[in-house]
C-alpha cells in the first residue's frame, strides 16, 4: 500500500480517479526537480515536443526523468515538499470519502510528491497509480518504472473497476491533458478541469475550480 492510501475497505458505488499534475495540483513536480539539477529549459524542450507531438509521451518521460541523473535523494524529498494540491481539492476528496465513494489517482508523476501533497493537506484516497524514481546509492538513477510510462489510464482505471466490483459507468475521470484521453474517453462521467484544447471534445463536462467540481458532483448524484 502506497503512502497516504486509505486502508483497503469493502467496494463502494462509485469510483472517481483523478489526474494530478495540472488537475488536483497546479505544480508540476518535474519542474521541481529540474530546478534542483540546473536543467530547467532542456526539460521544457523535452515538453514542448512532447505536446507538438514531436515523440510519445513514455519517450519523453523517459527523456525528462533521464536529466535528473546523479540527483541525490535529500533534493528530491525537498523538491518533491514543493507539490502541493489546489485550493479546494482536498475538500472534494475529504466530501468523497465522507460520501463512501472511492478515490484514486492516476497519475505519470511520481508517487513520492502526490504522498507528500496528500500529506500537507492531511488527506488520503484509496488508490495511487502513479510512477517511481530509483534511487542508488543516494542518488537518482534517471532512470524511471511504473505502471503509466507506456500503460495508460484507460488500463488503470478497467483495473480498478475490477478490483472494487463496480461498471464503467459508474466512474468519474477528471483530467486536464492529452494522458487524461483514455480515461475521460471510457469513464461513465468525463470531467475537464481546464482541459487542453485538444482534450476538451472528449469531456462530457468542463469545470475550473475545485469547489466547482465539487459542486458538480453534488449536482449530478456523486455526493
Amino acid at each position: 500500500m502506497a503512502p497516504f492510501e486509505k486502508e483497503r475497505r469493502k467496494p463502494e458505488a462509485m469510483i472517481v480517479a483523478f489526474d494530478f499534475d495540472g488537475t488536483l495540483s497546479g505544480d508540476e513536480m518535474t519542474t521541481f526537480l529540474a530546478e534542483r539539477c540546473g536543467v530547467v529549459e532542456q526539460m521544457d524542450s523535452i515538453t514542448e515536443r512532447a505536446m507538438a507531438g514531436e515523440i510519445e509521451y513514455a519517450q519523453s518521460l523517459r527523456e525528462r526523468c533521464g536529466l535528473l541523473e546523479g540527483l541525490d535523494d535529500s533534493e528530491a524529498v525537498e523538491a518533491f515538499q514543493e507539490v502541493h494540491l489546489r485550493p479546494g481539492a482536498a475538500d472534494v476528496i475529504e466530501a468523497l470519502n465522507d460520501a463512501g465513494v472511492t478515490t484514486a489517482i492516476l497519475t505519470g508523476g511520481f508517487e513520492r510528491g502526490v504522498a507528500a501533497a496528500l500529506e500537507t493537506a492531511a488527506v488520503s484516497v484509496d488508490r495511487i497509480v502513479a510512477n517511481r524514481l530509483p534511487v542508488e546509492d543516494g542518488q537518482l538513477t534517471g532512470e524511471v518504472e511504473g505502471p503509466l510510462i507506456e500503460g495508460t489510464k484507460d488500463d488503470a482505471l478497467a483495473a480498478l473497476v475490477s478490483e472494487y466490483g463496480v461498471d464503467m459507468d459508474e466512474t468519474v475521470a477528471v483530467g486536464d491533458g492529452a494522458n487524461d484521453l483514455p480515461m475521460l474517453e471510457v469513464a461513465g462521467l468525463a470531467v475537464g478541469f481546464e482541459p487542453k484544447s485538444a482534450v476538451e471534445p472528449a469531456c462530457d463536462v468542463v469545470v475550473e475550480s475545485m469547489p466547482e467540481l465539487q459542486a458538480l458532483l453534488e449536482d449530478d448524484g456523486v455526493l
